[in-house]
């Protein structure tokens, strides 16, 4: 699932790190949703968009894998 998480985190200011504090997550993790190498939790995509100021639906661009 592809993300605009590092765009609006780069717009924002904010770092991996200062994003992954106020998401009680590591920078690591932080990492790997940008990179598009881990599928965050309903809860963490939910802290995510809201830190972010924004709507999951707008962070997250579903891609349907069954076509």
């Amino acid at each position: 699932m592809e993300n605009k998480i590092k765009s609006l985190r780069k717009i924002k200011k904010i770092t991996q790190e200062e994003l992954a504090k106020k998401c009680k997550v590591s920078r690591q993790t932080i990492n790997a949703i940008e990179n598009n190498k881990y599928d965050p939790s309903l809860v963490l995509a939910f802290d995510l968009a809201t830190t972010l100021n924004t709507t999951v639906d707008e962070l997250f661009i579903y891609e349907d894998r069954t076509l």
